[in-house]
């Protein structure tokens, strides 16, 4: 099967891949539905992850909110694995045209990939709901900047500070997804010869709906799972990502 997908690589020149939380489990950064993801794991906030997840759990408790959110969403000391090693390789010899993620990590871009369609958004980025200023990840990790758990906009106008909660810039549960991104993945999906899609389940939506935009040559599926397009897929690899994307790039 690995063989087959060099092949597939090798003549294809205009692959698009679209990856979900499966692509950094190698990297330490757990998923949220397996067996051993965030959604199982044992709570200490009485709230179901979900719950807390939502745009209407944020407005009205924030402080929450941030305490399950900084200490399970954030990995800021983990590194790319080879999956993402190998698709910046594959961007950089011309092959690879964008990768589209549903993660928050940024670890495509740490490993070198440029362009990157990042549908749900980034916790390096973070802003400031009253003002607009901008902050990276280590300002609202950071306890002094914080009211609790909540941080707050440090900008002067004048002699008063704005004060305002600075909010990740990730997409939430009754959150929109970016107009601008999606059309952008959309974009360079329906321009593909080859569609690789890893790490997901493909059981998340609107997300996994971009999958039928895909109309070129080849559908590639690689997830250590079945998902409910295996049968669509010209080839299905069940296995680890990264070892399968590393072995074949040679990484």
């Amino acid at each position: 099967m690995y063989e087959d997908l060099k092949k597939i690589i090798d003549e294809c020149s205009n692959i698009v891949f679209f990856g979900g939380a499966g692509v950094s489990t190698e990297s330490g950064i757990p998923d949220f539905r397996s067996e051993t993801g965030l959604y199982h794991a044992k709570q200490k906030y009485g709230y179901p992850p979900e719950t807390m997840l939502s745009h209407g759990f944020y407005v009205r408790h924030k402080d929450t909110f941030f305490e399950y959110y900084k200490e399970n969403l954030i990995y800021d000391d983990a590194a790319p694995n080879k999956a993402h090693l190998a698709l910046a390789a594959l961007e950089k010899a011309g092959k690879l045209k964008a990768v589209i993620t549903q993660n928050i990590d940024g670890l495509h871009q740490k490993a070198g990939s440029k362009t990157v369609y990042e549908l749900h958004g980034s916790v390096l980025r973070n802003y400031c709901e009253k003002c607009g200023a901008s902050y990276p990840l280590s300002y609202i990790m950071d306890p002094e900047n914080c009211d609790g758990y909540v941080p707050r906009c440090s900008r002067k106008k004048g002699e008063s500070v704005c004060g305002g909660a600075v909010k990740p810039d990730v997409v939430l549960y009754e959150e929109p997804l970016d107009d601008g991104i999606m059309n952008g993945a959309l974009n360079a999906i329906m321009k593909a010869d080859c569609m690789i899609i890893g790490g997901t389940s493909l059981n998340v939506y609107p997300a996994a709906g971009l999958i039928y935009y895909f109309h070129g040559k080849h559908l590639v599926l690689i997830n250590r799972d079945s998902t409910p397009f295996d049968s669509k897929a010209d080839l299905v690899i069940h296995d680890k990502i990264g070892e399968v994307l590393g072995e074949v790039v040679g990484i």
